[in-house]
């Protein structure tokens, strides 16, 4: 992980910080797959179009595997993308959305919800819900199994994930699982490990503040529980959540105190911290083994929530 930092650090790469939400976006685009796996072959990928509450179309990808024979639809994990809520897209996560259908053998479905600063908050978090609503709906008719659906996503995508867990337990829909990958959680960036890790381990203290100036509008909006779903104030019933956390994350802290609060609001909780890794790990599994490791642990987990064979 050093290594990876210190070509990244040679490579003078411009912080996101100091371009515009334009520049930037295009940027994340052309580094995304720098240090990701090649894309894997699946059976089934399809481009589709998901209605939204205001009448707009956001575009989704569907990976599946073969659907086996005696299986009347495949589960499936719904994945919001990171970038917080300012940068990504379907294409940026595009070979992760793949390994882990390949994986845990189960169809994703990848939204690629509306972004700030075009699109501020809480449009992300309406898109996401909107997603997992007609993808409840829809699920049948896709080969899917309705009553076999994750949520999960990394950083902004996790905390959109969270949000709509919670969401979907008060709209008294059961999800098998949140795949949780280093979400954003807490209102302020002030715990220690934003303190610790705020320079030097890619995801910088300056971005962090760069991305919320965008999404959010109003400064009251950080204590609103749909950006920092720590200040959620009942977690009972909420759907089994795995935690997939880097030790050298700013984040890291506050994705620990999360999974401390399910815990003790009776959730079914796992947490894996990736000791030595930083933000954004999980998409360089070129380069880094313990990326390919994440992946594994992410699909046993969603294997055993969905009820299907351990992996080999």
């Amino acid at each position: 992980m050093r290594g990876v930092l210190d070509r990244i650090a040679r490579a003078q790469r411009m912080p996101l910080h100091l371009l515009t939400p334009e520049q930037a976006k295009a940027f994340y685009e052309a580094g995304a797959s720098v240090l990701d796996l090649p894309p894997h072959k699946l059976k089934r990928v399809e481009s589709l179009s998901l209605p939204m509450r205001d009448g707009a179309q956001v575009a989704a990808r569907l990976y599946a595997p073969a659907l086996p024979e005696a299986e009347p639809g495949l589960p499936v994990l719904l994945y919001f993308h990171g970038g917080g809520f300012t940068v990504g897209s379907l294409d940026t996560h595009d070979s992760l959305c793949r390994h882990l259908s390949h994986l845990a053998h189960c169809a994703v479905l990848a939204l690629d919800y509306r972004l700030a600063p075009e699109h501020q908050f809480p449009a992300a978090v309406d898109d996401c819900w909107d997603a997992l609503v007609w993808l409840r709906e829809q699920a049948a008719g896709l080969g899917l199994d309705p009553e076999r659906i994750a949520v999960g996503g990394d950083s902004a995508g996790g905390t959109l994930s969270l949000v709509s867990a919670i969401q979907a337990r008060d709209a008294g829909i059961r999800l098998a699982l949140q795949l949780l990958f280093y979400p954003g959680c807490a209102a302020r960036a002030d715990t220690p490990s934003h303190k610790t890790f705020a320079h030097g381990f890619l995801l910088e203290a300056e971005s962090i503040d760069w991305f919320f100036g965008h999404y959010l509008g109003r400064d009251e909006e950080h204590e609103d529980w749909r950006f920092a779903p720590l200040l959620a104030h009942d977690l009972d019933g909420v759907a089994p959540a795995w935690f997939g956390l880097a030790e050298c994350d700013p984040l890291v802290d506050e994705g620990v105190l999360m999974a401390d609060r399910l815990r003790m609001s009776g959730v079914p909780v796992e947490l894996e911290i990736y000791r030595g890794m930083v933000h954004d790990f999980i998409k360089m599994g070129r380069a880094i083994p313990d990326a390919l490791t994440a992946h594994q642990d992410a699909a046993r987990a969603l294997r055993q929530a969905f009820g299907l064979a351990p992996l080999a």
